[in-house]
């Protein structure tokens, strides 16, 4: 059982406890509850062993294809916090004896996982067991565990085996060829490993100290090797009220590390380096070093984003909370040549691949927040366009075609082929999204723009992000297809978001999308030709941008885009979609599991009904009304309600993307209970009650639609076409909100009640900024009152 109220005084609202242990349903806390720094993710299984337990240690951009007719992915690299605990002889574990006031905790403001409970023997000897464990945001390499034993009753011999155990996999698929191990000084232990097609080396050592009573033991261990394998053995006798302590510090480093991916590497160097740092780590020990990494995440993170409710529903409060802390490590800001993963470093889910939920789920909260990050998440597309270049040619189309699902930069596309089973034939169902689920190159644009207007980061663009904007406009412009008969640009045979509608043409939200890249293009290469015709220069020798700028002239406005219906307002999703038969959706709407639907109907069958996974044409309104099509009468406040209406009951909500966008467009729209309502179910997605939510991984895009829909949503900050606005609607369950948002340049602190709006400018750069429909300016601290105020 999941538990958010256990936090007192100064830790109240930080901590997500598991009150219950479940040995069937060990993946909820595994996941919610990992740990992480960006560099490295660390899955949250207990230290000793269970039946359905998953242990993961991934290192961010180590991909590998474990065989050739596989999909490179994060490979599992070894396991480090298992520890193999005997009393008196016998293997510990919660199944047996009896367990007392058993809690586990993630402390979010600390990011430390602790564990703790009394634990009766059969044989009647009751102990107090105390995990800890953290990943340092100090030191990127670095894990550190602590175990506590406490004998309460009788004298009992205390066993364990630690060491680093590389005999993991993915779910089956073996990565790695085995290196060199060995110990030093009976204390420290070395394992060394190469991905079996990328070639990466990666080290890893392990330091042990062990203390009864307080004081260091002198007695050595037993010193053992296995196939992919080293640990040692203690052996501890305890008398009644005696302690045991063991301090345990690993490091990992690889040969992706920026400092060693360069002509000069050797293994040598890794090698010297990693035992250098577990050196240096040893001589401070744990809690001189857990010291600075909290140091880190309060100096870096919470004095930072400064996001504050005052709810009188103080779980929504831990749930904002719980977003910035899963962002903060889902996040590789070492290294721009990295993505976010879709389950970022918590679980083997979707292999570590990046999707569009970065551009426009993920990175939006970096945008607004932490500006550097953005920008290396960017860049990482940039990085990636020859393999988009690659995948446009051999689908016969130029420019710029991106990958639906991303890993290493220059690995180009990466899909699976085959996926789920279909319940109807019994055979695998292909995956069409890495062909024809295409709208990502305009995500990608997109993100691109509102960096842009955000930050005013202009030599970001100079160096990378016009070179992607005028690449994936190329795409679009050879992507359309002309329809003789209309006399106007289609696109067909296409997924939209909504992944239950395959092979439509005209999905509204890619033609709108591509359509507002191809304008974008041309209005950014109609100001470079003014204002830096150099840049023009070098970049039309890469793209020959003189056609291009006169096939986006030429196609632009001939580009069909669905128009409301005369009848209701409402734009049809695909050509089809509209006309197909209409079912009862109640027991979907109503599920307890994502894609029941899929127990009763295939995917052939579910695109011939009207029902959508996801958000797909309202996503639509989210987007386009920040930019300079904000004005368009297809994308008004009338036609937004209408479509909201006509298709959220049709929205399964099956993909965790959807709920934070159907939440900032209830409010948009002044249904302020529902949005509420809405965000609420996006929190629970993760830290909800059901138990078998995240067995695979937490659900990264989520996670950042939980701080867009409150602070998109509730706060109502937006970008309009280059333009800040704050129109905020905070639901009735809000006292107050408080933030800190960066705006071209400068951090912006904002403090909201349910009428008044408090804007302080932390640089004294004067910023203009909108609340409902009023300008104003500020260069220092201003005060507000608006009218909207709660409904």
């Amino acid at each position: 059982m999941i538990s958010y109220s256990l936090g007192k005084e100064e830790l109240e609202n930080w901590i997500v406890s598991e009150t219950e242990f479940q040995p069937d349903s060990l993946g909820k806390a595994e996941a919610i509850m990992h740990l992480g720094n960006g560099y490295l993710g660390l899955r949250s299984a207990t230290e000793e062993p269970y039946m359905k337990e998953t242990r993961n240690l991934f290192v961010a951009g180590t991909f590998n294809k474990a065989e050739e007719n596989e999909v490179t992915e994060l490979p599992n690299i070894a396991d480090v916090t298992r520890l193999d605990i005997r009393v008196d002889g016998e293997r510990f574990s919660l199944e047996i004896g009896k367990t007392k006031d058993y809690i586990r905790q993630l402390n979010l403001k600390y990011a430390e996982l602790i564990r703790i409970f009394e634990w009766t023997s059969p044989k009647g000897k009751v102990l107090q067991f105390e995990f800890k464990r953290f990943v340092s945001l100090d030191n990127l390499h670095l894990i550190g565990m602590k175990m506590f034993v406490k004998s309460l009753s009788d004298p009992v011999q205390i066993s364990f085996d630690s060491g680093i155990d590389a005999q993991m996999s993915n779910s089956g698929s073996q990565h790695f060829l085995e290196g060199e191990r060995r110990i030093f000084d009976k204390k420290k232990i070395l394992l060394v490993q190469t991905t079996n097609q990328s070639k990466i080396d990666v080290v890893i050592n392990s330091s042990h100290k062990v203390l009864v009573n307080d004081q260091e033991i002198t007695d050595y261990p037993a010193m053992n090797m296995s196939r992919r394998k080293v640990w040692l053995t203690y052996n501890i006798n305890l008398q009644p009220n005696d302690k045991m302590e063991l301090e345990k510090l690993t490091t990992v480093y690889t040969s992706r590390d920026k400092e060693f991916d360069n002509t000069e590497y050797n293994i040598q160097l890794l090698m010297d380096k990693s035992l250098e740092d577990l050196r240096n780590s040893s001589i401070k020990g744990y809690d001189s070093l857990f010291q600075s990494h909290k140091e880190a995440w309060n100096y870096s993170i919470w004095n930072a984003y400064k996001l504050e409710i005052n709810s009188e529903n103080p779980y929504d409060q831990l749930a904002l909370r719980f977003s910035l802390y899963q962002l903060t490590i889902m996040a590789p800001a070492h290294d721009e040549r990295m993505g976010v993963a879709a389950k970022a470093l918590s679980g083997e889910g979707y292999k570590g691949h990046s999707f569009w939920d970065t551009e426009i789920f993920i990175l939006p909260f970096f945008i607004f927040s932490n500006p550097a990050i953005a920008k290396s998440l960017l860049t990482y597309r940039y990085y990636g366009l020859e393999g988009a270049r690659e995948k446009a040619r051999e689908n016969g189309y130029s420019g710029a075609m991106f990958p639906w699902e991303a890993a290493w930069p220059t690995d180009g596309e990466v899909t699976p082929k085959l996926g789920d089973i279909d319940i109807v034939t019994g055979k695998q169902t292909k995956i069409w999204s890495g062909v024809i689920e295409q709208h990502i190159s305009a995500d990608i644009a997109f993100a691109i723009y509102q960096y842009f207007n955000v930050t005013a980061d202009q030599e970001f663009m100079d160096h990378y992000g016009y070179e992607i904007i005028f690449d994936t406009a190329i795409f679009w412009a050879s992507r359309l297809e002309w329809n003789e008969r209309k006399q106007e640009y289609h696109i067909n045979n296409v997924i939209g978001p909504d992944e239950y509608k395959e092979h439509v043409n005209n999905n509204a939200f890619t033609n709108y999308m591509a359509f507002f890249n191809i304008k974008l293009a041309i209005r950014y290469y109609e100001t470079l030709m003014k204002d830096n015709p150099s840049l023009i220069e070098k970049l039309t020798m890469k793209l020959d941008l003189k056609t291009a700028y006169k096939t986006w002239q030429t196609k632009a406005e001939k580009i069909y885009l669905p128009q409301p219906r005369e009848q209701d307002l409402v734009i049809p999703q695909d050509d089809t979609y509209l006309k197909l038969k209409e079912i009862d959706l109640t027991k979907y709407k109503n599920q307890e599991k994502l894609r029941t639907i899929y127990l009763y109907y295939n995917p052939q069958q579910i695109n011939t009904f009207q029902v959508t996974k996801q958000a797909d044409t309202l996503l639509l309104f989210y987007l386009l009304r920040q930019t300079f099509l904000h004005e368009d009468i297809k994308l008004s406040n009338e036609v937004k309600e209408a479509n909201f209406y006509y298709y959220e009951p049709k929205t399964l909500h099956d993909s965790s993307l959807s709920l934070a966008t159907h939440s900032i467009l209830a409010n948009d729209i002044g249904d302020t209970d529902f949005a509420y309502s809405l965000f609420r179910k996006a929190t629970e997605v993760d830290l909800g009650p059901l138990m078998n939510t995240s067995d695979d991984g937490i659900h990264a895009a989520s996670i950042g639609g939980i701080w867009k829909a409150a602070v998109f949503g509730f706060a109502g900050i937006r970008l309009v076409d280059g333009k800040l606005t704050i129109n905020p609607k905070l639901p009735k369950q809000w006292n107050h909100m408080k933030l800190t948002i960066h705006w071209q340049g400068q951090p912006i602190g904002i403090f909201l009640t349910d009428n008044t709006l408090s804007v302080k400018v932390e640089h004294k750069k004067k910023i203009e900024f909108e609340v409902y429909d009023q300008i104003y300016y500020c260069d220092d601290e201003i005060n507000i009152e608006y009218e909207y105020g709660k409904r």
